[in-house]
């Protein structure tokens, strides 16, 4: 990725086909669960931001990664241990069928982490 792209259809296009549409099938996940989070290009990956940073997402040669945050990882730990991860990331290989139920429960889990982190950091402001 020799140019940095501006905005998450910029990214995508720069894909062969399958992973563009990998891609686009997360992207519209987190739009249909959080329609009200924010897109934009950050560490040259695709990101959706609500109140803080929700999840990163990108392509590679052979697979997808999703980046949601290392709370998103340990919470399904189980259902990626067939996936290569780490502590923040999991990669999803080309060749094998795109776990969109799975994406779509750590998506709605880092929305729901989103918003209590929100809802305490404005407590704790009030208490101020």
């Amino acid at each position: 990725m020799a140019d940095t792209p501006q905005t998450i259809d910029e990214y995508i296009q720069m894909f062969p086909d399958e992973s563009r549409r990998r891609l686009e099938a997360i992207r519209q996940l987190v739009r249909k669960l959080a329609p009200t989070a924010k897109e934009k290009i950050s560490y040259r990956m695709p990101t959706f931001t609500l109140n803080g940073n929700l999840l990163h997402f990108a392509g590679f040669k052979n697979h997808i990664g999703l980046y949601p945050m290392p709370d998103g990882i340990k919470a399904f730990q189980k259902d990626l241990d067939k996936f290569k991860n780490a502590k923040g990331s999991v990669q999803f290989p080309l060749n094998e069928p795109l776990p969109t139920d799975l994406i779509e429960r750590i998506i709605k889990y880092r929305i729901k982490r989103d918003h209590e982190k929100a809802a305490a950091k404005k407590k704790s402001a009030k208490k101020k």
